[in-house]
């Protein structure tokens, strides 16, 4: 029987990209004018509180999401490939040290990479494999007639719990939790901490990080050039 490989799972964006991959595919697809320019208007007001730090990030993304869902109906397909491949061509290196190098480290010990992310899968395919990865899950939009998204995401409820996934991956690809490594920056990144043997919190949101204390997890931060841990 083939020997199970060692898994690093890994949170994309704020934890290996310095930004979000959706965010920059949004104002994208506006620039090429395949969204209206009103599509700003769904996250603006969360965009600027979250500026101002008066309002949560969590809102801006998730009002990003919404406007992303809402204009993306009647898409070709290729619109947002090409949007995709732009951002990534562009902005590949935009990565944090800390989770750049590690990955580097783990792929030279044999480790299977795995990316859990709740960006596009189509923008993530163009991503992850530039920096090793061996499988990537993300959300997945339907595509009808013509080639053509339909605005409906096809099993949001297993994307959305990251351990669902990393199961069905653990088991389609003779992986191991044995000695496994994740790395996460959100709340919604426990779910697949929780299950491996070395949870790293990375830059964490204000709720991961009080789990992590709690749970006693290693916490990493990556201000300018210095990696420290709390």
């Amino acid at each position: 029987m083939k020997e199970k490989r060692r898994v690093a799972i890994f949170d994309v964006d704020g934890t290996i990209f310095r930004s979000s991959l959706l965010i920059q595919v949004v104002n994208r697809l506006i620039e090429k004018e395949v969204f209206p320019p009103s599509t700003r208007r769904v996250y603006e007001r969360e965009y600027e509180r979250w500026l101002n730090r008066e309002g949560d990030y969590d809102e801006y993304i998730s009002a990003v999401v919404k406007a992303f869902v809402k204009h993306l109906k009647g898409v070709h397909y290729s619109a947002l490939a090409d949007a995709a491949e732009e951002v990534v061509d562009e902005q590949s290196k935009r990565v944090y040290r800390y989770t750049r190098d590690l990955l580097k480290d783990l792929k030279k010990r044999g480790y299977f990479l795995l990316a859990v992310s709740h960006s596009p899968k189509t923008v993530l395919d163009k991503f992850c494999p530039r920096l090793g990865f061996d499988k990537t899950y993300g959300m997945l939009y339907e595509i009808g007639p013509q080639e053509c998204f339909t605005g409906n995401i096809i099993e949001e409820h297993l994307i959305l719990n990251k351990a669902s996934i990393v199961r069905r991956a653990i088991e389609k690809e003779n992986l191991t939790l044995a000695h496994s490594i994740g790395v996460g920056d959100t709340e919604s990144d426990i779910s697949f901490l929780e299950m491996v043997a070395k949870p790293v919190c990375f830059n964490p949101n204000s709720k991961l990080y009080r789990y992590a204390k709690r749970m006693k997890w290693d916490v990493v931060v990556e201000r300018k050039d210095v990696v420290y841990e709390l």
